[in-house]
């Protein structure tokens, strides 16, 4: 899913040992490790008249990792998924060699009032040779990921592994995804969590110290080589840290589609063109591809 009307958008900007921009791929950093596109969804309102419907659209080359913080999204897919997410859990849909899939505001939201959502889609490339793996799907509950405290912070590992712990998602590459929380002001060392390779610091809420200047939410922290991060949490805040070891080989992107192979993705241009993906059963929608 790319809805662009969602994204919050901020320059990117060099200030020392790390860079500050507004999601990936930008200018300055197309990937973190595998991670490949993160998207802010929200907070929105939705409802009562206006709901989030994506329709049919494809992915190749890729997983999907969606994790809200408020509201609920009905995901269907060509695989036979039908897996409603809500608020803590996680929804990883690995798309492989190709797979179709849409995402909704359920139906017993529709009748109701108004309400927030909010969270983040993101999109972690599959190593080279699995990008054209059979589709998969799972889902874990929040009750199925691992948490735990440090004075006054909250840690939940969403993916991969840190600190000695390992979620349930199942991953295909070395990564991690930790949301952290503090109410009061917090000091966040890095290698603590044993986390390896690239690293980013997302700002939910509230804002970092780092490098002498204060970063605001909304904007995006990468850090320019391993372990230097030693950040300063401020009261309030909200962060999801995340990254993990990057590819050898260059990454490419179009739409939905990601391959180290220029070739695939033209392919799957093709095939989407032409309707030979397996479609979602019940779905009629089609988003066309992008010219």
């Amino acid at each position: 899913m790319s809805n662009i009307g969602l994204i919050i958008e901020e320059r990117s900007r060099d200030i020392g040992s790390f860079l500050v921009g507004r999601l990936i791929p930008f200018r300055k950093k197309r990937m973190i490790g595998p991670f490949i596109f993160i998207d802010h969804m929200g907070p929105s309102k939705v409802g009562p008249t206006h709901f989030l419907d994506i329709g049919q659209h494809p992915h190749i080359g890729l997983s999907t990792l969606t994790y809200l913080f408020e509201g609920e999204i009905m995901h269907r897919d060509s695989i036979g998924t039908a897996q409603k997410i809500t608020p803590g859990s996680v929804n990883w849909m690995t798309a492989g060699k190709g797979v179709v899939h849409t995402e909704r505001t359920p139906g017993e939201l529709r009748s109701g009032s108004e309400h927030v959502l909010h969270g983040f889609q993101i999109w972690v490339a599959l190593p080279r040779e699995l990008e054209s793996m059979e589709p998969e799907f799972f889902h874990a509950e929040h009750t199925a990921l691992p948490r735990w405290k440090d004075n006054e912070a909250s840690y939940t590992l969403v993916a991969g592994e840190a600190y000695g712990k390992r979620s349930p998602v199942p991953v295909h590459s070395e990564l991690f995804m930790v949301e952290i929380k503090c109410q009061d002001k917090y000091e966040l060392d890095t290698t603590l969590l044993n986390l390896k390779g690239e690293i980013g610091v997302c700002i939910v809420e509230g804002y970092i110290e780092a490098c002498g200047e204060r970063i605001e939410q909304g904007n995006l922290l990468v850090s320019k080589e391993e372990d230097v991060c030693r950040l300063a949490m401020g009261e309030h805040t909200h962060v999801l840290l995340f990254g993990g070891k990057p590819f050898e080989e260059e990454r490419y992107i179009f739409w939905n589609f990601v391959s180290s192979d220029k070739v695939k993705i033209e392919e799957a241009k093709k095939a989407w063109k032409e309707k030979q993906f397996k479609m979602v059963d019940g779905e009629k929608g089609y988003i066309p591809l992008p010219e």
